[in-house]
């Protein structure tokens, strides 16, 4: 397959709401040493590109300016090095950039498989969440079979991978939601207790369904109010892994309950971890994640496709917080 010089791609300007998306041509890039170059037939939509977008997420150095953290395609060219990949291989990826175009460079180590059976587009809706599930919830916060999870924005894309993931490794699995539909495909997904927090109070139900024990693990991605909240609702030894904040990032928050149940608070962003962390993390998802796919166990759900060009509208939908599950861009057939 002959390369273009030139390609496709999403442009965001100098920043602001959705509507500053849009089509727009540049260069197509080319693969450095250890990167291949991938055709991209799908990108996912995420809350880290609204953030880059409104210009409160800037990439890291030398990453692409291009937003987009996730896609699915073929292996167009090879760099210097490369030994994991050859030319014509279908996988998905974790990119550090660029996911919004036709063409898109991708370290080898961050690339994945098609898991067996799945489609291009269901396999591009898998890396963002699956690596951010799997570092923060099962390499950072060691949840074990048998524990108890309480995940927050249970009907986004991670919510629902958190979900999912937590019920197949053995863990009962809380979630908070904002409206029934949300907590019914919650708890179709593998959620024990889906909790409308628009109507409940998340620490009275987990506390009335654990004989007032708490959970083991929170994983947070709303921040401001719930951070305090959070410290209540773990029991003794419990974790609080904080991967957003959705409300603001600065609170005041009484740390008595972190000494007296010997909690532990941590967090990360995924994006600016090393190519050989997210390489470890690919490694890890291979081995223990994908024959859960393969099995069906664990799926992704899909809430809606956009063409490319329609990446605003994405955008505006994502920010809605109406979607249940990923919001996806078609790029090439």
């Amino acid at each position: 397959m002959s390369i273009p010089t030139s390609m496709n791609f999403v442009d965001h300007g100098q920043g602001g709401e959705p509507e500053v998306l849009v089509p727009a041509q540049c260069a197509v890039p080319h693969p450095a040493a250890g990167e291949v170059l991938v055709r991209v037939a799908y990108a996912g939509v995420n809350r880290p590109d609204c953030l880059q977008r409104s210009g409160r997420y800037p990439p890291p150095v030398g990453a692409s300016p291009i937003v987009g953290l996730e896609v699915s395609g073929e292996v167009v060219a090879l760099g210097e090095g490369v030994t994991q990949w050859k030319l014509g291989d279908k996988l998905c990826a974790l990119t550090n950039g660029g996911a919004y175009a036709e063409y898109v460079t991708v370290p080898q180590g961050q690339a994945l498989p098609i898991p067996k059976g799945y489609s291009m587009l269901q396999a591009a809706a898998l890396p963002e969440n699956f690596f951010t599930v799997w570092t923060n919830v099962f390499q950072r916060g060691k949840l074990q079979k048998g524990e108890t999870f309480l995940v927050h924005g249970g009907s986004s894309g991670i919510g629902l991978t958190a979900i999912q993931l937590a019920h197949a490794f053995g863990a009962k699995v809380f979630c908070t939601v904002g409206n029934d539909a949300k907590a019914q495909a919650c708890r179709d997904v593998g959620a024990d207790v889906a909790i409308n927090y628009r109507s409940q109070d998340f620490v009275e139900v987990v506390m009335a369904h654990t004989q007032k024990q708490g959970v083991n693990m929170v994983l947070d991605m709303v921040g401001g109010s719930y951070i305090q909240r959070n410290l209540q609702v773990l029991s003794p030894d419990g974790r609080l892994v904080q991967i957003a904040f959705l409300q603001p990032s600065k609170v005041e928050v009484d740390w008595v309950s972190l000494m007296a149940k010997r909690l532990t608070f941590t967090g990360s962003t995924l994006r600016p971890r090393t190519a050989a962390d997210k390489a470890q993390m690919a490694r890890e998802l291979n081995q223990h994640v994908w024959p859960l796919l393969e099995a069906g166990s664990v799926k992704p759900v899909i809430y809606k496709v956009f063409e490319l060009a329609q990446a605003n509208q994405a955008h505006a939908l994502m920010e809605s917080s109406e979607h249940i599950g990923k919001i996806m861009l078609k790029v090439a057939g």
